[in-house]
């Protein structure tokens, strides 16, 4: 409990919040609001590395959609297509340090770098 008397999952630095905070922005990325999904996750995916840890699954997730919401927008700019990519690379290189090739979302990570590395070749042509 916290000194306020509530519970300790009410605060924003717990597991549980990040968890929330995940899948309300996986919500919001498959509803394509792609401007709320990335100010959502500029704000918490700090704090999640911060609390969690750079290599916990969460973390990465957070990471991935952050991503794929970069690539994902219609207005993406160039830089936000090369943060998108440097991003995935990064997440992919802890996800199979961590969790490995044999992981069931390891092939989707994947398939998410070569989107992100098709949108930037097609925009930078």
């Amino acid at each position: 409990m916290t000194r306020l008397g509530k519970p300790d999952y009410f605060l924003p630095t717990t597991k549980n919040a990040a968890a929330r905070t995940y899948n309300y922005a996986s919500s919001l990325n498959r509803l394509e609001h792609f401007e709320e999904v990335k100010s959502v996750l500029r704000k918490m995916v700090p704090v999640a590395r911060r609390v969690l840890g750079e290599c916990d699954r969460l973390t990465l997730k957070m990471r991935w959609t952050y991503a794929m919401a970069l690539y994902g927008d219609d207005c993406a700019t160039l830089d936000d297509l090369r943060e998108a990519g440097e991003t995935l690379e990064s997440v992919v290189r802890v996800w199979t340090r961590v969790l490995g090739k044999a992981h069931p979302e390891t092939p989707a990570l994947q398939s998410t770098l070569a989107a992100a590395h098709k949108a930037l070749a097609a925009r930078a042509a």
